[in-house]
């Protein structure tokens, strides 16, 4: 990872997280960039680690198992000094950033709707333990979403839906846990907030089968079993299904004012890598500040343009 001239960034491989963690407490870097994957697990053990030596911290985290996780650092990370921020990938800042422009200067709205709409090419290879625990996470989690100010489980796969990009083209979405939407509730208070993906399934057998298969993953046993053979399997080389990756957010308030926003970038996974060392370099020039945070949280929407993004708002 480049984080501009005269960077002396390193490349910490271990044989564990443990190792990994008690590597950053020895060494005291000024900036930790988690790209392990797994972050349920992995976050507070290297966060911590940060927080001893009055390091910073940031991550690319975009389920609902690690960003409370990080953001319940809060306080330990301000008396610490340091500043921790988990969500610094595509799904994450591309929604808050839009919500955050769109809720400028205005009242606390009343809903909130939020879609992660990545475009990412694969290469040739095997899936992975992490993309597997990953995905073998949000299906056992099953869907959530804000009703009321309070957090509530939803079917996952709800609200399917087809949506027409600003550059015409055409992408499919539906509900799932993603971290997406607890940062839109931050960024705007909203009582209630949805938030679909491009990621989850939406045709209607696969949403038919999917409470069966939550059932089945939340049993911890099978749940090691699936993202073991899952992360075997081979995937082929492809391209980028759309030419865009967008971020989209629809915010109405009580008087019934609408606005809607988007904002595009390129490849998914390489604006990913681009918000993580913004934000790591950013860090490193002091520009944080102490305590747990989302990206757009903490250096405000532009963020996401600094990274190559670009808003498209009515």
């Amino acid at each position: 990872m480049h984080l501009g001239p005269g960077s002396d960034a390193k490349v910490v491989v271990t044989g564990s997280v443990d190792d990994i963690a008690a590597e950053v407490a020895r060494q005291r870097p000024a900036v930790v960039v988690n790209t392990i994957g797994n972050f349920a697990e992995t976050v507070p053990p290297i966060a911590r680690a940060c927080l001893r030596g009055g390091g910073h911290y940031v991550d690319m985290a975009a389920d609902l198992v690690a960003l409370p996780r990080l953001l319940s650092l809060h306080d330990e990370a301000a008396a610490a000094g340091s500043t921790l921020v988990t969500g610094a990938g595509f799904g994450v800042l591309v929604t808050e950033a839009v919500v955050a422009k769109l809720c400028e200067n205005r009242p606390t709205p009343e809903r909130v709707r939020v879609d992660a709409l990545g475009s990412v090419a694969t290469d040739a290879g095997t899936v992975g333990a992490a993309f597997a625990a990953s995905i073998v996470n949000v299906i056992a989690t099953g869907g959530r979403a804000y009703e009321e100010g309070r957090l509530v489980t939803r079917r996952l796969g709800a609200d399917p839906q087809e949506l027409t990009l600003p550059d015409g083209e055409t992408v499919k979405s539906a509900g799932a846990p993603s971290g997406e939407l607890m940062a839109a509730q931050h960024a705007s208070a909203a009582p209630s907030v949805t938030v679909t993906t491009a990621l989850a399934p939406t045709s209607a057998v696969a949403r038919a089968v999917l409470p069966l298969a939550g059932k089945l993953l939340s049993i911890p046993r099978l749940q090691r079993f699936a993202v073991r053979r899952m992360a075997g399997v081979r995937t082929k080389a492809a391209p980028r299904p759309r030419r865009h990756s967008w971020g989209h957010a629809v915010v109405t308030w009580s008087d019934g004012t609408r606005r809607e926003g988007w904002l595009r970038a390129d490849d998914g996974m390489d604006y990913t890598a681009a918000v993580a060392a913004e934000t790591a370099a950013a860090l490193a020039r002091g520009e944080g500040k102490p305590g747990a945070h989302t990206p757009a949280a903490l250096l405000g929407p532009d963020l996401a343009v600094a990274a190559g993004g670009t808003f498209v708002l009515d």
